[in-house]
Parts: C-alpha cells; sequence; structure tokens
C-alpha cells in the first residue's frame, strides 16, 4: 500500500461509505488524503457541513507536520467546533504505509446534540423542571477530563482560504500587534509558528501569509529555508 498508488483510497472509500450507513445520519465519517491534502471520501457530510475536497482540519495539520502518527496508531475522542459552532466528538486512524508514513486518514465526527436534547426531555418528563434545572445537568459533548484539558481541539473547514485565515488570526492573537507593525524578528516568528500548524503544507497558503504579512514571497521563501535549515540542525545527530 504504497503512497504511489490509489489502490488504498478505492479501498478505504468502501469502507467510509459502509460506516456511514451502518452507524447512522449522527456519524460524519471522512477518508483523507494526505499527498493531496483533501477529503476524497466522505459519508454524512452535513454533521460538519463539508464536502469531498474540503482541507485538513487544524488539528489534522498539525498532526502531519509534527509526524505524531509515528508513536501512534490513532487519536480517541478530542473536541471538533465545525465553522457553524456545532461541537462533535472526533476520532482518527491512521493510514500508514510499509514504512510507516502516513498516507491517509480516516476520521470519525460524532454530533450528540439529539441525544442530549432526548436526554433533557427524558428528565422534564421524570421531574419538574425546576427540579431538573437545580439538580441535574447534561454536558454538552463529554469528553475525558484529560482529553478536554490538552488543549486537543480541531477546527473544520470547507476551504483553504478559511483554514488559513483561521490559523494565522489564532497566531497574531498571541502577538498583540497588528500585522502591519511587525518587525522582521517578530514576522519570522509568526511564520515558524504557522509553520508548525501545517499551514504551509496547504495549496496558496505561502502567498496568503505574504499578503497578510506584507511582504513578497520571495521573502517569504528566504523565511521558510531559514526556518526548515534550523529545524534539520537540531535532528541532526550530535
Amino acid at each position: 500500500m504504497g503512497p504511489a498508488t490509489n489502490e488504498w483510497v478505492r479501498y478505504y472509500s468502501a469502507l467510509i461509505e459502509f460506516m456511514g450507513l451502518a452507524l447512522g445520519p449522527d456519524y460524519e465519517i471522512e477518508l483523507h488524503d494526505v499527498k493531496r491534502k483533501q477529503i476524497v471520501a466522505i459519508a454524512n457530510g452535513h454533521v460538519s457541513g463539508r464536502s469531498i475536497g474540503a482541507p485538513p482540519t487544524s488539528l489534522a495539520m498539525q498532526i502531519i507536520a509534527e509526524k505524531s502518527y509515528l508513536s501512534q496508531s490513532w487519536k480517541l475522542n478530542y473536541r471538533g467546533v465545525s465553522e457553524d459552532g456545532k461541537v462533535l466528538r472526533c476520532s482518527t486512524f491512521f493510514i500508514k504505509d510499509e514504512r510507516g508514513e502516513l498516507v491517509g486518514m480516516i476520521c470519525i465526527n460524532f454530533d450528540d446534540s439529539r441525544y442530549r436534547e432526548l436526554s433533557e426531555k427524558v428528565f422534564a418528563l421524570c421531574h419538574p423542571n425546576d427540579y431538573v434545572s437545580r439538580n441535574i445537568s447534561i454536558q454538552q459533548a463529554p469528553l475525558p477530563l484529560t482529553l478536554t484539558e490538552s488543549g486537543d481541539q480541531e477546527t473544520f473547514y470547507n476551504s483553504i482560504a478559511a483554514a488559513t485565515d483561521d490559523a494565522f488570526r489564532a497566531v497574531m492573537n498571541t502577538t498583540g500587534v497588528s500585522s502591519d507593525r511587525l518587525t522582521q524578528g517578530e514576522k519570522l516568528r509568526i511564520i515558524q509558528l504557522l509553520d508548525e500548524r501545517g499551514v504551509f503544507m496547504l495549496k496558496g497558503a505561502t502567498q496568503a501569509v505574504a499578503q497578510r504579512l506584507s511582504c513578497s514571497q520571495a521573502t517569504m521563501y528566504r523565511y521558510l529555508s531559514k526556518i526548515n535549515q534550523e529545524k534539520a540542525a537540531k535532528t541532526e545527530p550530535g
């Protein structure tokens, strides 16, 4: 199952369709092609509002950039937030080739809102409303405490532009400086943070970030070259 073939895409696409039918309409199942950086098969896409061709989520890009998939086969029960603010319970299985490199991901996004609403109605039948409000609390998308506190959360995007814009806003919020007042060192740091998030693996992201930082693409490539050299130096033995 090497990355040069699409045989694995055909195989897993049938699995995506099967899982979507078996689990039902509250479970969105996606197949991501890591090389193409997009969804290549999806079932129940209404859950997050995405379709084939949508880019990876923020967390998926970070997983690819950090290569955390090398030490694990899946990631379970983390929180996802769709563009319209819907909270989802998410899990991802990593598809690897014979060398252990990531070629694809199967993502399951569960919308439990219908079950929470049903639980509230059942409690209301069993107890007066004031008793329910005082004594019964139904958590939204409950997750294991350690996972909730770990900061693992992903945001779903319908376009590369939305993914790039969201990552840029998040990084800029950490600086407290407007993009037109950044020093050269601050720009380099912002590009480094975006690179750690895996933003530059998306087609067109380099040009989009260059425009937001008011610098040329040539300057952007110099910054990225410097960052890559520093990363390579850290991984060299000795």
